[in-house]
C-alpha cells in the first residue's frame, strides 16, 4: 500500500512538472527560453533534493533531522505549493479555452481551435505563486521560531475562591527531534519563563519517536519552574508508533527512557491519573489521560480509570492531547470537566489568522482546531504546538506558548 501510495504521488508531481512547464512557456521569448529552463530546472532539482532529504528524516524517524535537511525539505514544500497554485490558474483557463471551443464547433463556426493562453492570466499566477513561496520561506528561515504568548481569562462560578487569578501556563507539542537553532529554542523557553505562572502544562509530543531526542534540551527544560509544579502528558508521537522497531523490547526501553526524560526535567507525568493541587484551604483536581485519538491514531485515553477515586463535585481541569477527545468522550462523560487543554493539530502550521477569523486545510480534518471553544460551560483549548514537524516552518500559524488566568465568576 505505501509503495502504491509513493508511486500515485510520484506520478501527479511529474505530471504538475509537465504541465506547468509547458503551461508557462509562453511568457517568455525564444531568446528567454534558455534561462526559463535553466531555473525550472533547478526548482526539479531541489524538489528532488528536498524530498530525498525528507525520505532519509523519516527513514530514520525523524530523530537526525538538521539545518540543512530542514531547510532542503521546506523549500522542497514551498516550490510544490507554488506549483500547485499556478496549477489551478491553468487548470481554469483551460476549461475556459475547450468550452468555449465546444461552444464555437456547437454555433457551427468551422474550423476552430483553443484560443492562445492569457499573458495577463500566466504573470499573475506567476507573482502569485512567487509571493506564497517567499511568504514559505520566512515561515523557514524566521516563523518557526516566531513565538507568540497568548493571554486568556476564563471565569467560572464553581471555581475555588483562593484560585481566583490562578495562572497556567501550558506548552504543547514541542517535537525536540526537528529542532535545529538551539538559541531559539531558549529564547522561547525564556518566554515561558517570564510569564511567572502558577503552574505548567505541558500537553505531549516531546519527542518525534525517540526519547533521546530531547537529551540536548533536558537542562533547558529542566530549568523551568513553577509554584505548583510542572505536569506532563503523552502525546501521539511519544509512543515511537511512526518507526519500526527491531523488537517490543526496545519500544518499551524506549518508552521507560522517555519516562525517565519527564522525572529527570521536573515534570510530574500524568498517565491516566489526577492528582490534587491544594492552594490554602482550597483545591482544584488536574488530570492526564493518554492519547486519544480518532482511527488511525491510538485510544489510549481511560477517562473513568483516570477518575475512578476522585469527586465529581470539585474543579477540574484535564490535559488531553488530541483535541477530537473533547468531542469524542469529554463532553459525555459524566463527570463536569470544566477546562480541557490540547494541542496536537499544530493549526497544521500554516494557514492565517486575522482576528477573530482564523483559517487552515487541518480544519478539514480537526473542526476544534486552534484556540478556544465552548460547550454549555466546559471549556476546550487547542494549544498551536511549540515545535514543527513535517512541513519544518511555520506561515501564519505561529508557536505559541499559552497563559491561562483562572477568574472566579
Amino acid at each position: 500500500m505505501r509503495l502504491s501510495f509513493f508511486v500515485i504521488i510520484i506520478i501527479i508531481l511529474i505530471l504538475i512538472e509537465l504541465y506547468v512547464f509547458n503551461g508557462l512557456s509562453h511568457l517568455f521569448s525564444s531568446d528567454n527560453q534558455k534561462i526559463y529552463r535553466l531555473v525550472y530546472y533547478l526548482t526539479i532539482f531541489l524538489m528532488v533534493a528536498g524530498n530525498s532529504s525528507m525520505f532519509f528524516a523519516a527513514r530514520k524517524g525523524f530523530g537526525e533531522t538538521n539545518f540543512t535537511i530542514n531547510t532542503l525539505l521546506g523549500i522542497a514544500f514551498s516550490i510544490i505549493l507554488a506549483k500547485i497554485i499556478i496549477t489551478d490558474f491553468l487548470l481554469i483557463e483551460d476549461i475556459y479555452r475547450f468550452l468555449r471551443l465546444i461552444a464555437e464547433k456547437i454555433a457551427g463556426k468551422g474550423n476552430v481551435s483553443l484560443v492562445t493562453r492569457s499573458n495577463i492570466l500566466g504573470y499573475t499566477a506567476l507573482a502569485l505563486s512567487s509571493l506564497l513561496f517567499v511568504i514559505c520561506m520566512y515561515g523557514l528561515f524566521f516563523g518557526k521560531y516566531n513565538y507568540k504568548v497568548r493571554h486568556i481569562s476564563l471565569s467560572f462560578t464553581d471555581l475555588p475562591q483562593e484560585f481566583d487569578g490562578f495562572k497556567i501556563l501550558q506548552v504543547s507539542d514541542i517535537h525536540s527531534g526537528t529542532f535545529d537553532n538551539f538559541s531559539a529554542v531558549r529564547r522561547g523557553i525564556e518566554l515561558v519563563k517570564k510569564q511567572n505562572a502558577d503552574i505548567i502544562l505541558f500537553t505531549g509530543d516531546l519527542v518525534n519517536n525517540f526519547a533521546d531526542e530531547i537529551k540536548p534540551y533536558t537542562e533547558l527544560l529542566g530549568s523551568l519552574s513553577a509554584p505548583f509544579g510542572k505536569y506532563s502528558i503523552l502525546g501521539n508521537h511519544d509512543y515511537g508508533h511512526y518507526f519500526k522497531w527491531p523488537s517490543e523490547e526496545a519500544w518499551i526501553a524506549n518508552m521507560n527512557k522517555l519516562y525517565g526524560y519527564h522525572d529527570s526535567m521536573g515534570f510530574r507525568l500524568l498517565k491516566n491519573q489526577c492528582i490534587e493541587i491544594k492552594k490554602g484551604n482550597d483545591s482544584i483536581i488536574l488530570a492526564g489521560v493518554e492519547n486519544w485519538g480518532k482511527p488511525p491514531f491510538h485510544q489510549y485515553g481511560d477517562l473513568n480509570k483516570t477518575f475512578q477515586n476522585n469527586s465529581d463535585e470539585q474543579f477540574t481541569i484535564l490535559m488531553s492531547h488530541d483535541p477530537s477527545h473533547w468531542d469524542g468522550q469529554v463532553l459525555g462523560f459524566h463527570k463536569h470537566i470544566h477546562l480541557t487543554l490540547s494541542g496536537h493539530t499544530h493549526g497544521m502550521q500554516l494557514g492565517f489568522e486575522i482576528g477573530k477569523y482564523k483559517w487552515s486545510l487541518v480544519k478539514l480534518f480537526y473542526p476544534k482546531w486552534i484556540g478556544l471553544y465552548e460547550n454549555n460551560g466546559k471549556y476546550l483549548y487547542v494549544n498551536r504546538g511549540f515545535g514543527f514537524i513535517g512541513f519544518p516552518a511555520r506561515v501564519g500559524i505561529w508557536p505559541e506558548i499559552t497563559v491561562i488566568e483562572l477568574k472566579q465568576k
